[in-house]
């Protein structure tokens, strides 16, 4: 298993259009990815009711994971979407 852990630079968190940036990122790659938040269970990162339904805040830390074990370059995609502000993406 592949993990990445990210702090949340989106100064809404993940919430909304954030959350639907990630989620279709997410969904464009050809690997599964789990998040999680604070050690609870992880949640399927394809599923915007799943990502909304973790309540994550600016600054909250998250753990992006897969079993993929060729799939480290996504997870740093992903990590650097995550710490950016989405809300400034378009």
């Amino acid at each position: 298993m592949i993990e990445r852990r990210v702090i949340i630079g989106s100064r809404v968190g993940l919430h909304a259009r954030p959350a639907a940036l990630f989620v279709r990122r997410v969904a464009d790659l050809p690997i599964e990815v789990s998040l999680a938040k604070n050690g609870a269970e992880p949640v399927d990162a394809r599923s915007i009711m799943s990502v909304l339904s973790l309540n994550i805040a600016n600054g909250d830390e998250v753990v992006l994971s897969t079993t993929a074990d060729d799939a480290g370059e996504h997870l740093d995609a992903l990590t650097a979407l995550l710490a950016s502000d989405l809300d400034d993406h378009e």
